[in-house]
Order: structure tokens, then sequence, then C-alpha cells
């Protein structure tokens, strides 16, 4: 069988159609549900509605990843030239025949192409945000600066060229971690700019501020350490609790499982990876999952303890995706990595990052002061 391709872009043209047809759905459900209402309430329905699509779509690149369908189809930006798998069959076909169970198949080229069509709709509605917040830039020197939707639209499509990287370079762990991080890094951007409206901000006492920043911190270190598991297949490689492999410190090789530029399967020297590699990724990421959780605990505690009802609500999220998170990570161990669980843990640290960057959009006043309060603009709305 031929050598296939990396990049293909004729198919470009019909792949941005489709986007445009499936980001006008919510486009005009937006429009119509709020035709009365302010063009600031219409714009942050819409990054509202983007933010929900944003999440939905981190847990299908999740399902894309967990269920080998990454190389589905192994050219970018369509499968094998074509705008969809209907148009590559003779290929998929060729290429299933010569390996079975390999990466491409029929159902995985599907999965791999709709994951490409929900990003690229996003893409669209990420284009419409910039554009109705310049707009209303204009009309109100008091809104949410637009800079704010320009870096997310630039964010998108430096997201979209790690996507194209992923299959590109056939799943190289360090590749599809950014990518992991990327799109969790799209709905941070978006889960601030949803708190632009006239609400007051929160009143966060500026060590309990700290505090949260201490906890998106540590969060994002154990998200890293997750997308290094979930890239190298390393979850199976304890599969007892709180033990692993029977011993509390099991033979390890952080020289290579933490060599960070190398190809799937590979170690540093460009031999097989040691299964001992893998133990130490796993183990390493248990060891994180401790920090992470007490640190989180603990800032659920300091919020529920400041006294402040809208505080104690943000506890009670913050301690339940903490809950979800254990039992999610527990799952995966125990119960042989079952696709469901897989997902809800993916999904359970999206929503943590998204909590805690919602949560310090509304404590911080120069992020958030908009609308028609009457306090003074802070200098950096009138940057352009």
């Amino acid at each position: 069988m031929g050598a296939v391709a990396s990049y293909d872009l004729s198919p470009l043209a019909v792949m941005a159609l489709v986007a445009l047809l499936l980001a006008t759905g919510p486009l005009v459900w937006i429009a119509l549900r709020h035709r009365r209402a302010h063009p600031a309430t219409r714009l942050r329905a819409l990054t509202v509605m983007t933010l929900f699509l944003t999440f939905d779509l981190v847990l299908f690149g999740a399902y894309t990843r967990l269920s080998d369908s990454g190389l589905g189809c192994p050219d970018w930006p369509g499968c094998y030239g074509h705008a969809s798998p209907l148009g590559a069959q003779g290929p998929i076909e060729a290429a299933q025949a010569a390996m079975p169970s390999g990466p491409v198949t029929h159902g995985k080229a599907w999965v791999e192409m709709v994951h490409r069509y929900l990003a690229s709709a996003v893409g669209v509605l990420i284009i419409a945000i910039t554009i109705a917040a310049w707009r209303q830039r204009r009309r109100d020197a008091r809104a949410l600066s637009p800079w704010w939707a320009t870096a997310t639209l630039a964010w998108v499509c430096v997201q979209g060229a790690f996507g194209a990287l992923t299959v590109t370079m056939k799943l190289f762990p360090a590749i599809v971690t950014l990518h992991l991080l990327g799109g969790l890094g799209l709905l941070m951007l978006l889960a601030v700019q949803a708190q632009a409206d006239d609400r007051p901000p929160l009143a966060v006492p500026a060590s309990l501020r700290r505090a949260v920043w201490a906890v998106l911190a540590i969060g994002l270190a154990q998200v890293v350490l997750g997308g290094w598991v979930s890239t190298n297949y390393a979850v199976l490689a304890c599969t007892d609790f709180p033990t692993c492999q029977g011993a509390w410190w099991p033979a390890m090789d952080f020289g290579h499982g933490f060599a960070v530029w190398r190809e799937l399967g590979a170690g540093k020297d460009g031999g097989y990876l040691p299964f001992a590699a893998l133990t130490a990724i796993h183990v390493v990421h248990r060891l994180g999952a401790v920090v992470t959780l007490s640190a989180l605990l603990l800032l659920a505690w300091r919020l529920h303890a400041s006294g402040d009802p809208a505080l104690r609500r943000w506890a009670l999220r913050c301690a339940a995706i903490a809950a979800w998170q254990l039992a999610s990570g527990l799952g995966n161990v125990v119960l042989g990595w079952p696709l469901v669980a897989a997902l809800a843990h993916t999904g359970g640290a999206a929503a943590l990052l998204t909590l805690l960057a919602a949560l310090l959009a509304r404590a911080h006043v120069d992020v958030l002061s908009v609308g028609r309060r009457s306090a003074a603009t802070p200098a950096w709305r009138h940057a352009s």
C-alpha cells in the first residue's frame, strides 16, 4: 500500500462549509432566543454556549484518543484526501484489510473526522465571538476587552495546528499532551469571558485569591501528569490500589518515563519503552493526585469557612469535583481502565480547571468590573 501524504488541503473548502453549517445551529438558536436582549447579553450567551460545546469537544477528543481512533485518518485535514470517510472507502478498506486491528477502520475514521468537524465548528463560533466582542466594544467602552476574544481565536488556531501535528507525527506523546492542554486552556479562556456580566465580583480576600491561584497551578501540573499517563498508555501499569504491583515503591525507570521528546512506545535512547518507565509515570501521577486532592479540599474548606454564602457554593463545587476525580481515578485502576471511567476522569479535570478559572475571574475586580456599575473602568479595558 502506497504512502499517504501527511497534508492534503484539497478537502479544506468542503470541510469549512461543514463547520459553518454545524455552527449555524447554535448561532441561530442564540439569535432567536435572545432576539430582544441587549447585544452584551447575546454575546455572553454565545460565549456560554461555545464553552459548553468546547467542553463536549474536549471529551470527544478524549474518546478519540482512548478508542485508538487518533490515526483513523492518517492525513490532515481530510481523510485520504477526502472531506469524509465516504469518499475514502477504498483506501480505508485496503488499510483495514492489511491490518484488521490496526489504527485505520471505518469506525475509527468516522470518530476522527467527527472530532475534526466539531473542532472546526467551535472555531467558527469563536470567530463569531471575536467579531461580536469588537462590535460591542465600539458600542460600550466599558465592555470586556475584545482582546480576550482575539487571544481565544489565536489560541484555537494554534490548537488546530497541534491537532494536525497529533496526526502527522503519529501520536507523538508530547504533542498529544500539548493538544490536550490546549483544549483545557481554551476552556479556561472561555470561562473567564463567560463571567463578563453585571454581577458584582465575589468578595474574596487576597490570601484566598492566592490560594485559588496556587490550586490552579497544582491542578495544571497534575493535568500534565495525567495527560502523560494517558498518551503513554500507562494507566494499567498499576492494577492494584493503594499499592502498585503489590509494592509501595515498585521498580521504576524515571529517565525513560519522563524523557519528553520521544516517539510513542520508545525510550529516550530510541529503543522500546521499558515497563518500569510506565510504572514511574503512573506512580508519579498517583503522588500528584494526593497533592492535588489535598490542596483542592483545603481550598474548599477555606471557601466554606469564609461564611460568605456565595463562596460556600463554590466550596461545594470544589468538593464535588474532588470526590468525582477520586472515584473516577480509582475506577480506572481497579476496573481495568473502562472507557466510561477514563472519560469521566478527563471530564473532571476539565471541570476543575474551568471552575477555578471562573472563580478567579469573578474574584478579580480588574478582570470583571464590566457593565453598568459606576466603578472606575480598569485601565486594561481601554487596551486596543
